[in-house]
């Protein structure tokens, strides 16, 4: 999964974002060191860089990273709402700028987006399951489903996060977005239909499993992790 290197000096505001990060199945590493974010550069996806560092200017700071890592996405974090920091951080190398205080929602939103742009909807393969989201086709032992865009993406969001259970707020998040006004008993319809292209037995399920009184998760086919390539 892409792998998150936070910088942040604000340990509850790191610890908030690096949950959510990671209930969108990423890997993040945090630090509040910028030199120490420097040793953790080269296997960074994506950097989440707070411009108001303790032991290095920030601007200088994503000044170094674009000299090392030139296309690497930066999504910049600040108190600064002037508009001359935010164009400066735009001009040297930021890809996108959130001005602080700021919805978890909406951070990692912008994560999402920014590693679409740099890298693609990546694969998803779980067990005999392959999900290809740059090409919006799924596969079962091989052979294709045949799945609407909001199939493809509910099942890509189960998918993402094998083992763990998604109550219906959160896949209707997810998946319909945060505006969607209606009920999220849209979220069991949807799943009944996955079942049925799957061949799936709600009873005896071998796929999606229903949590009573809390949601849906997609078993851990074979035990194994969701491979991304």
């Amino acid at each position: 999964m892409p792998k998150i290197l936070l910088l942040e000096d604000d340990s509850q505001v790191a610890q908030l974002l690096r949950i959510a990060l990671e209930q969108k199945g990423h890997t993040v590493c945090w630090t509040a060191s910028g030199e120490e974010a420097l040793q953790h550069l080269a296997g960074a996806d994506l950097l989440a860089l707070d411009l108001g560092l303790p032991d290095v200017d920030g601007v200088e700071f994503l000044s170094r990273v674009r000299e090392i890592r030139p296309r690497l996405p930066v999504l910049v974090l600040t108190a600064k709402d002037d508009e001359s920091t935010k164009v400066y951080c735009l001009e040297i190398g930021a890809d996108d700028y959130m001005t602080k205080p700021f919805s978890v929602l909406e951070f990692t939103a912008r994560v999402q987006a920014l590693l679409r742009r740099a890298y693609g909807a990546p694969k998803i393969r779980v067990g005999p399951l392959v999900l290809d989201g740059e090409g919006h086709r799924a596969t079962l032992d091989g052979k294709p489903l045949k799945l609407s865009r909001t199939e493809f993406a509910l099942l890509r969001t189960l998918a993402s996060a094998p083992g763990r259970v998604w109550s219906r707020s959160e896949l209707l998040e997810e998946v319909w977005g945060a505006d969607f006004d209606g009920t999220d008993r849209v979220v069991d319809v949807y799943i009944n239909m996955l079942r049925k292209k799957l061949g799936d037995d709600p009873r005896n399920p071998h796929f999606i499993e229903t949590m009573v009184g809390v949601g849906y998760r997609l078993l851990d086919l074979k035990r194994e992790n969701p491979t991304v390539f």
